[in-house]
C-alpha cells in the first residue's frame, strides 16, 4: 500500500492506529505535499506544508547526504540560503556544502534531529566548501571539520575568518531567528567583534553537538498563522545584552562539569523525544499534509 494511502487510512481507522509513530508516517514521503508553502506548528513539534526542494547543486552550494533526502524547506528558507551561499563567495569560499534541512513533508525525523520540523531549520558545513562538482557518492562519504578543540572550550586550528564572517552575514539577516553554534565558537566570536558591532550576536546561541556544522533557523514567515515562534523570541534575550556575558561562561564550566546534584531534589522529568510522538502529538493540520497529493 502506497505511503499516502497507509496514512489515510490510519486517520480515518480510529485512535488506536492513529498512534503510529509519527516519524515512520513522515518518513514514507518522498516528495512535498501538493499545498500552499506553510509551515506548521513549531521546530520540534509539527510539519511543512508544500515544501519544495532545495537543487541538489546550484552555482554556489552542492546538496550534502542525498541518500537521506532531507533537503527539502520553506520557500523562504530555500531563498535565504542562496543568498547565504553566495555571500560565502566573497569570503573566500566556493559557496557551502549544505546539510539536512527537512524531510518533504517536514515533522520528526526517523533519526537524528530533534527540529528541522517545519521547513525553517538548515544546517551548514563548517567545511569550507572547495569544490561544486562533488559526486552523489563524495558526499555520502565526505565529512565535515569540528572547529572546536576535544575539551571543548576553544576553537581549533580549523577556524578562520571566513568563518566568523559568513555567520556574523548570517546572523545579520532578518530573516533569521537564531543560530545554533558550538560554544566554544560563540566565546571566540564575542572576542573578535568590534565593540560598536554586536547586536546581530544575540543571535548566536551556544549549543551542543555544533562544531562540525552551524544550525540556522528562520523566524516564522510573515503570515504564517500557524507556524509558532520560538519563545523566547531573539528581541526579548537581546535586552540582557548581546550574550557575550556569564550565561555563556556556563557553557564552559557547569555544563562540562555539573555541580553534584542535591540528592534531596526530585529527579528530573524525563523528556519525550520527537521521535516517540504519534500523529495525536502534533498539530490537527499535519494529518492533510500526510494525505494530501
Amino acid at each position: 500500500m502506497r505511503p499516502i494511502l497507509i496514512a489515510l487510512a490510519l486517520l480515518l481507522a480510529g485512535p488506536v492506529q492513529a498512534q503510529q509513530l509519527a516519524n515512520q508516517l513522515f518518513g514514507a514521503h518522498a516528495y512535498g505535499s501538493l499545498q500552499a508553502p506553510e509551515p506548521i506548528g513549531s521546530y520540534a513539534k509539527g510539519c511543512g506544508a508544500g515544501l519544495v526542494r532545495l537543487p541538489e547543486t546550484g552555482p554556489t552550494w552542492q546538496a550534502m547526504r542525498l541518500s537521506r533526502n532531507r533537503n527539502w524547506g520553506h520557500p523562504v528558507l530555500m531563498e535565504y540560503v542562496q543568498d547565504l551561499s553566495r555571500e560565502a563567495t566573497r569570503h573566500g569560499w566556493a559557496g557551502l556544502y549544505v546539510g539536512d534541512i527537512s524531510q518533504p513533508r517536514g515533522g520528526p525525523m526517523t533519526s537524528g534531529h530533534a527540529s528541522h520540523q517545519i521547513g525553517l531549520d538548515v544546517d551548514i558545513w563548517m567545511l569550507p566548501a572547495t569544490r561544486l562538482n562533488l559526486t552523489v557518492a563524495e558526499r555520502e562519504s565526505l565529512s565535515s571539520i569540528s572547529v572546536r578543540t576535544n575539551d571543548q572550550l576553544r576553537v581549533n586550528a580549523n577556524w578562520t575568518q571566513a568563518h566568523y564572517k559568513i555567520m556574523r552575514a548570517a546572523a545579520s539577516d532578518p530573516r533569521v531567528d537564531r543560530i545554533f553554534v558550538a560554544a566554544a565558537v560563540k566565546l571566540e566570536m564575542c572576542k573578535s567583534a568590534r565593540p560598536a558591532d554586536t547586536a546581530w550576536l544575540q543571535k548566536i546561541r551556544p549549543a551542543a553537538g555544533h562544531n562540525y556544522h552551524f544550525h540556522v533557523r528562520l523566524k516564522c514567515p510573515r503570515g504564517a498563522r500557524n507556524c509558532e515562534t520560538q519563545t523566547p523570541t531573539v528581541a526579548e534575550l537581546s535586552k540582557g545584552g548581546n550574550g557575550c556575558d556569564e550565561t555563556l561562561q556556563w557553557w564552559v564550566t557547569d555544563f562540562l562539569n555539573p555541580p553534584p546534584r542535591d540528592p534531596n531534589a526530585p529527579p528530573p522529568t524525563p523528556r519525550r523525544h520527537p521521535r516517540d510522538y504519534t500523529m495525536a502529538d502534533l498539530p490537527r493540520a499535519c494529518g492533510a499534509v500526510l494525505v494530501s497529493q
